[in-house]
């Protein structure tokens, strides 16, 4: 039988070469396409285990910004073309000093992490004017107000925000396994800037928030029973321990009402409670407080600083006094 010779023409074809054969035309082995230039951006941010939201903010920007010069790629841009958009963000824009500096950070890491080209000082950026605004605090009659017109789990949410000084997304994102109700401790894994810390657990609601995971334990048990049950783990502790995520330790403290499927896996999973449903409710709950300030739920965490701020300053003038 004759051997069979390969040799490559075009770029896009191969040929067979058979001898005593016509010559046969066949398609080229499918090389792996380079990913698209978003695309390099969010395997770069994952790579460093940034959060999602700063890399949803990331890539918005680096979209911006090459609308903005109309759809040129990045490499045939550089400094002026930057400064150009900073400073239209400033005058046209008018958004605010720490909007610009995000947009920055993006393109900053745009080009320095993912084209790995680097730029001159940035000159003739026109900035935006940083401004000091106080926060909104609440008085503690206007925050009893306000958590009179709430119920159920959005308002042990709200509570947990004034008694424990959480976040929004730290309350949501509340696993069963963080609550220590013997030590009166609520643990927070991968807080503001990915670190973990220890707060309080308010007494005025420990009673009920224990009776709030009784509820969502037989719930939980309903759901494996239906062959559901899954959470999402952090990082990559699905790979490293397969069956934790249908564990009640790994549950949300605030589960969502609702199952998903997850498309990867096929896991029928609850999502935690969306942020967004608390944010409602709190807003609602202070239009029928009438309470005439703009305060969200991230003014429950000012409030508790507050007094803790008012309680101390006495003590420390006290101490001051008796030192020499």
């Amino acid at each position: 039988m004759p051997t069979a010779t390969f040799g490559q023409g075009e770029a896009d074809r191969w040929y067979s070469i058979i001898p005593g054969c016509e010559l046969v035309c066949e398609t080229s082995p499918a090389w792996p396409a380079k990913p698209r230039l978003l695309d390099q951006v969010r395997e770069a941010i994952r790579t460093r285990h940034y959060s999602r939201r700063t890399e949803e903010s990331y890539v918005a920007w680096i979209r911006r910004f090459i609308i903005f010069h109309g759809k040129r790629h990045p490499k045939e841009m550089g400094e002026a073309e930057i400064t150009a958009f900073l400073s239209w963000l400033a005058v046209k824009g008018r958004v605010s000093a720490s909007t610009q500096n995000r947009a920055l950070c993006a393109i900053l890491f745009l080009y320095r992490e993912v084209l790995k080209m680097d730029l001159c000082r940035l000159e003739d950026v026109v900035r935006a004017k940083i401004s000091r605004r106080l926060p909104v605090v609440l008085t503690r009659a206007e925050v009893r107000l306000v958590l009179e017109q709430l119920c159920g789990t959005v308002r042990l949410m709200a509570t947990l925000l004034y008694g424990s000084g959480l976040r929004l997304l730290e309350c949501a994102r509340l696993r069963v396994k963080d609550v220590d109700f013997g030590s009166n401790q609520i643990t927070v894994r991968a807080g503001k800037g990915n670190k973990d810390r220890v707060t309080l657990l308010p007494a005025a609601v420990k009673d009920e928030l224990a009776s709030h995971i009784e509820r969502v334990r037989k719930q939980h048990q309903k759901d494996v029973e239906a062959g559901a049950g899954w959470v999402e783990l952090p990082a990559a502790l699905a790979s490293k321990y397969p069956n934790a995520g249908r564990e009640w330790a790994w549950q949300w403290v605030f589960p969502a009402t609702r199952i998903y499927i997850e498309p990867r896996t096929g896991e029928q999973r609850r999502h935690h409670l969306h942020e967004s449903v608390l944010q409602r409710a709190v807003k609602e709950a202070i239009r029928r407080a009438g309470i005439a300030k703009p305060p969200s739920c991230h003014t429950f965490r000012y409030v508790l600083s507050f007094l803790m701020f008012s309680v101390l300053l006495p003590l420390f003038a006290s101490v001051s006094d008796l030192l020499p």
